[in-house]
């Protein structure tokens, strides 16, 4: 993660306050020099200035050994250098902090040992994310080049991703762009709209079907920050229908969100791949009963 200095002051104690790491961690990481200001390492009496760019790690790699789980996977495509699976609602992507095991890492590893490792060691093929309670399409490399390939798609945009949410609310539009910067809220694992310390972040909207309380929505990905289609959909006042942090309501089903389209060039021999996936059954069924 990228944290904007904001105020003059040791980075140990801005640190503790700005991520959830305690200072002993802090302190370890920045004596392994996994933390950089403004991409150099420092010591840990280090006195910030205002805008100093910090790099801090996600997750403390060192305490996480990853294993091979035999988790079912549905998988949708596979060939030599990648895999499109269609992750289930209420798994995990990697290991990382409080889920340190039966993720979608951990079924992959099983699945094959062919798997880039450019990135940190608990993300093994990992080149884009879902949240856990969102359903739908990841594409995984399996060597380190196309890993290279698909992230540059990623930057350029040339990779397509549309997703299929049921918001609470009727929506009142047929279609709108929201174009609101997203940066890190006050309890730091959450996000919402603000100008401080943010990132752009455009996401395209359009009606679907409109409910007598809700609305089913299909959304198209500009850029890709954390929480994104989440915290745009509560900031314009129709959150996503059971989302257990920005709307709380619904029942044991996670979040009404499925990544449903997937669309790209192969990074390898060029072929246009374009994959889809079904709505989860529970995503199904309660829509039935609105109907």
């Amino acid at each position: 993660m990228i944290v904007i200095a904001d105020k003059k002051e040791r980075i140990d104690k801005y640190l503790k306050e700005e991520t959830d790491y305690s200072r002993n961690e802090i302190t370890k990481l920045i004596l392994d020099k996994k933390i950089l200001v403004n991409g150099k390492s420092i010591n840990k009496s280090y006195k910030l200035s205002i805008n100093d760019e910090i790099y801090v790690p996600d997750s403390i790699t060192k305490e996480i050994k990853l294993e091979k789980e035999d988790i079912p996977l549905d998988i949708v495509y596979e060939d030599d250098d990648i895999i499109v699976v269609n992750k289930p609602s209420g798994m995990v992507v990697h290991p990382g902090s409080g889920n340190k095991n039966h993720t979608l890492v951990n079924a992959i590893l099983h699945h094959t040992d062919n798997l880039s490792n450019i990135d940190d060691k608990i993300r093994p093929g990992i080149v884009h994310r879902i949240d856990k309670d969102t359903s739908g399409l990841l594409v995984i490399a399996k060597n380190d080049k196309t890993h290279k390939i698909l992230q540059e798609g990623f930057k350029n945009k040339t990779i397509s991703r549309e997703y299929i949410a049921l918001l609470v609310g009727v929506y009142p539009h047929n279609k709108a762009k929201i174009n609101a910067p997203i940066g890190r809220s006050e309890n730091r694992k959450t996000f919402k709209v603000t100008e401080k310390n943010s990132k752009s972040a455009v996401t395209n909207l359009e009606v679907l079907k409109r409910y007598k309380d809700y609305t089913l929505v299909k959304l198209k990905l500009e850029t890709g920050r954390t929480h994104q289609i989440r915290v745009h959909m509560k900031y314009i006042g129709y959150p996503i229908y059971n989302d257990p942090v920005y709307s709380k309501n619904g029942n044991e089903f996670g979040q009404f969100l499925h990544a449903k389209t997937l669309e790209f060039d192969h990074p390898i021999t060029g072929k246009h791949l374009s994959f889809t996936s079904d709505l989860p059954k529970e995503f199904k069924d309660f829509l039935d009963t609105l109907e």
